[in-house]
């Protein structure tokens, strides 16, 4: 028989405390079971089961199905409940909450994307917090956080600036300014980083590897250089 770690829950019916106890089962395909369980039938007396269990999951897909089964419940209960989680100390509750929200995508949650949640020191949770901020913003502060996120350039592993790189592209033209002057830093990885993501904002197709080795190249020849370089290599493969 599986093994339950019993958890709080005031759900009440022999049923569905069943069920909030198999959220935390040992087995993740038992708990991504429940957790389907709960989204099919929404109920909000799973509500603070959900939220709790979002901070703890280890397993990638059943925190999916956690925070799908909340968006299930009404926003109205639910958001002022994940609205709190954005302050807590464990960096894995920020995160997931913020993932929620952008799954809910109330536009009235962008008050809640502080600077703290985009410049937070835990790389998964700034993450995420750029691309529901690019979800939630409203058009007339675009810019803002656009000169938000460009201060963020250069920062963690190809991934982290992968994602941050995404979420200025998404953003439109509105961006261009801010990376043209991000592009004239002195610190190389800043300027490295914002020319491959105009690269990027130019040409969507444009891997991201290819874009930051193409912004590298024009560091080192200049603009014309780079250009001289990229046609020699292109009429050598002709010439193959």
């Amino acid at each position: 028989m599986q093994e339950v770690a019993p958890i709080n829950t005031t759900i009440g019916t022999p049923q569905n405390t069943r069920v909030a106890n198999a959220l935390s089962a040992q087995d993740s395909s038992v708990r991504l079971q429940a957790a389907l369980a709960v989204g099919s039938n929404p109920d909000p007396g799973f509500l603070e089961t959900l939220v709790e269990r979002c901070a703890v999951e280890p397993d990638f897909f059943v925190r999916d199905m956690l925070s799908w089964a909340l968006t299930r419940l009404s926003p109205e209960i639910t958001l002022p409940r994940i609205r709190h989680e954005l302050d807590s100390e464990r960096a894995q509750a920020r995160s997931q909450a913020l993932h929620t929200l952008s799954k809910i995508g109330d536009k009235g949650a962008w008050a809640w994307i502080t600077r703290d949640l985009l410049r937070d020191a835990h790389d998964e949770v700034a993450r995420t917090a750029w691309r529901v901020a690019v979800v939630l913003v409203p058009q007339a502060e675009k810019e803002d956080l656009v000169d938000e996120l460009v201060t963020q350039l250069g920062r963690g592993d190809r991934d982290v600036r992968l994602s941050l790189s995404r979420a200025l592209v998404d953003l439109g033209d509105v961006t261009e300014p801010a990376l043209e002057r991000a592009a004239a830093n002195d610190d190389p990885e800043v300027a490295t980083h914002a020319r491959a993501t105009e690269l990027l904002r130019q040409n969507p197709e444009t891997g991201f590897d290819a874009a930051i080795d193409e912004a590298k190249r024009v560091a080192t020849l200049g603009p014309e250089g780079a250009a001289a370089a990229a046609s020699a290599k292109t009429a050598e493969i002709e010439d193959c």
